[in-house]
């Protein structure tokens, strides 16, 4: 089986390079695939995380305005796509370029929309006006026409199916990529959280949240990895609330599971998840998570008041009585650490690549 993946960057420390790095070394170690891996202006060098030997990758150069751009990415397309020649080709985008793949191809090789997103994300605070609103309004719009030009439509939880509303969907959600045999002791007076600082990502909530937990526990810290952004300054904010020294920034790091094990709980406060696959990990390693009921992954993951707790979106007095509630109770942090790594068990590599090598070999044969 020939199988190409089309997605704009893998040389970041993201989660969806995270995942097509274990899915992809996975399909050919374990089930003899031929990988293709197709990314734009250079965007497979230099890789943070590791990718098979064997895997082929290929990348378009796009520049130039709006109609320049897109009239290069549909040349390119399907250049790349007549000369690797693959059985199946999986989009793993949420940008609205996906959406005119199908158009483009007009569904000569079978596809599938592999989302990893909330279908309302936005990358940036939108201003609350007209013009605003109809812009939404048509991307919205556009990506329902999108997806349905698929064959398959992949999401990660059923509550995107339910966010979507499309027919052709199925549920696979994104594996583990490491098992954890030891045990977290929950006695470090350290919380840890993980993620670019983005907007949807949502650190700047959890700054406020944590000065709050720290002016009545000013020997917890919070780490926090991750890349920063350009648009966002993250450690100017933690100055500017005077929470410095209880807020500690670090650089992505490969062996994240590693600290996850340094820590007594996890904690996201995201505007937007397509899934959350760092709760998965830090339930692998046995740390209960406190999250916010975002769009729309954290809810098909945390089981309330069981391995964690799952907050309103935006309600912040909430979210720091859960934190609070998790500091004070020792014995609750362990129960809950052994729940969530029980709970983490679902997402084991290979059942979950099994259900991708049925669905790969089911549209290639119809």
């Amino acid at each position: 089986m020939k199988l190409l993946y089309i997605v704009p960057n893998i040389n970041n420390e993201g989660g969806v390079a995270r995942v097509l790095s274990v899915k992809a070394n996975y399909l050919i170690d374990k089930l003899g695939y031929e990988v293709h891996i197709l990314t734009q202006n250079e965007g497979f060098s230099p890789l943070f995380y590791s990718f098979d030997s064997n895997i082929i990758f290929h990348d378009m150069r796009l520049k130039g305005n709006v109609f320049q751009f897109f009239n290069s990415y549909r040349n390119a397309l399907k250049t790349k796509i007549k000369a690797i020649q693959p059985d199946v080709i999986v989009v793993c985008d949420n940008g609205l370029k996906a959406y005119f793949i199908p158009f483009i191809l007009k569904n000569k090789v079978p596809l599938v929309l592999e989302m990893h997103s909330s279908m309302f994300i936005e990358e940036r605070k939108l201003k609350n006006n007209f013009l605003t609103k109809v812009r939404s309004g048509f991307f919205h719009f556009f990506k329902k026409i999108g997806i349905k030009k698929y064959d398959r439509f992949v999401v990660v939880t059923s509550e995107s199916i339910a966010e979507w509303k499309i027919n052709n969907a199925i549920v696979i959600p994104n594996p583990l990529w490491f098992t954890s045999e030891k045990s977290n002791a929950l006695e470090n007076k350290k919380v840890i959280a993980v993620g670019r600082h983005t907007y949807e990502k949502g650190f700047d909530r959890m700054l406020q949240i944590w000065k709050k937990v720290v002016a009545k526990y000013p020997e917890w810290i919070l780490e926090i990895y991750g890349n920063s952004s350009e648009n966002i300054n993250l450690k100017l904010l933690a100055e500017n609330l005077n929470i410095s020294d209880n807020v500690v920034f670090y650089d992505a790091v490969q062996d994240i599971d590693k600290k996850y094990l340094e820590a007594s709980f996890y904690l996201m406060t995201s505007r937007f998840e397509g899934f959350g696959m760092v709760l998965i990990e830090a339930m692998a390693s046995g740390l209960p998570c406190i999250a916010y009921d975002c769009p729309c992954g954290p809810r098909a993951i945390i089981s309330q008041n069981q391995d964690g707790f799952l907050i309103e979106n935006g309600n912040e007095s909430d979210y720091v009585k859960a934190v609070e509630t998790l500091i004070e109770n020792a014995t609750l942090r362990k129960e809950m650490g052994k729940k969530a790594k029980l709970s983490s068990e679902k997402y084991h590599i290979d059942a979950i690549m099994e259900t991708w090598d049925q669905l790969f070999i089911e549209i290639k044969k119809n």
